[in-house]
C-alpha cells in the first residue's frame, strides 16, 4: 500500500491523528514528575465515582478505565470487588498505577495503549468509566470513542463521566479552531448541552458539577469538572 494514501475512512483518522503531537511521549514526561502538585495525583478516588457505589447506582462486575492515569479510580473499583481493566496511553502512568495496586494489594489489570486501538470483546463490561479522558480526545476521533463505549458495554450497563465545564477549565474553542491551531490548548471545556448531546444515544442518569473537595479529604474532587452516568438501554 502506498504511504500517506487514503484508502479507508481508518486512514482519514489516522492521516488527521498525525497532525497533533505524539500523545505517549508528552503524558510519559507529565506523569514522570508526581510532585507537582496535580490535584489529580493524589491517590482518592473521584467523589462522584464513590456516590455511584455506595448510592448502589452500579453493582459489582467487569470495569473498563478509558484514560486511567495513576490509577486511583482503578485501584478504588478493585477494592470494591470489581474485575477492572485500566487502559492509558502513557507508559509512566500505567507504571504508577500497578504501583499503588500493589501497594492497596488489589488486582488491576492495567494495560498501556491507546485506546483506538484496542480490541475489545463486544457487550463485555458492566461499566466504562472516563475521568478525563474524553476532552482530551481529539473530535474527529469522538464517533470512534462513542462507537467503543456502545460496542463494549453491556446492555444495561453504565458510563460514568468527568470531564472539563465549559467556563470553568478547558479551552472554549471551535472544533475546527483545533485544527487550525493543531492543538486542544490543554483540552476542551464542553457545556453541558454538548455532552448531552454527545451522548444522546444513552439514558441520563444524572449530570452534576463534581463537588469541590480540599487537598487533605479523602476523595477527590474538583468543581470546575462536570459528572455524568448514562446508562446503556
Amino acid at each position: 500500500m502506498t504511504l500517506e494514501t487514503i484508502y479507508s475512512h481508518e486512514d482519514t483518522l489516522k492521516m488527521l491523528d498525525s497532525l497533533f503531537r505524539e500523545e505517549g511521549q508528552w503524558w510519559d514526561q507529565f506523569y514522570g514528575d508526581r510532585n507537582k502538585g496535580i490535584p489529580f495525583f493524589k491517590d482518592s478516588p473521584d467523589e462522584n465515582l464513590v456516590e455511584y457505589v455506595s448510592g448502589g447506582h452500579i453493582t459489582p462486575g467487569r470495569v473498563l478505565e478509558l484514560g486511567c492515569g495513576g490509577g486511583r479510580n482503578a485501584v478504588y473499583l478493585a477494592q470494591q470487588g470489581y474485575a477492572v481493566d485500566a487502559i492509558d496511553i502513557s507508559e509512566a502512568a500505567v507504571e504508577w498505577g500497578k504501583e499503588r495496586a500493589r501497594k492497596h494489594q488489589v488486582e488491576v489489570n492495567f494495560a498501556r495503549s491507546n485506546i483506538f486501538d484496542l480490541s475489545l470483546e463486544p457487550g463485555s463490561y458492566d461499566l466504562i468509566y472516563d475521568s478525563g479522558c474524553f476532552h482530551h480526545i481529539y473530535p474527529h476521533r469522538r464517533v470512534t470513542f462513542l462507537e467503543l463505549v456502545n460496542r463494549t458495554l453491556k446492555p444495561g450497563g453504565y458510563f460514568g463521566l468527568v470531564c472539563f465545564a465549559a467556563g470553568a477549565m478547558g479551552a472554549e474553542i471551535t472544533d475546527w479552531e483545533v485544527y487550525r491551531q493543531r492543538s486542544l490548548r490543554g483540552g476542551l471545556g464542553f457545556t453541558e448541552d454538548k455532552l448531552k448531546s454527545f451522548f444522546s444515544g444513552l439514558q441520563l442518569i444524572e449530570f452534576r458539577r463534581m463537588r469541590q473537595m480540599d487537598q487533605e479529604d479523602a476523595l477527590f474532587g474538583e468543581a470546575f469538572l462536570w459528572t455524568a452516568l448514562f446508562r446503556k438501554n
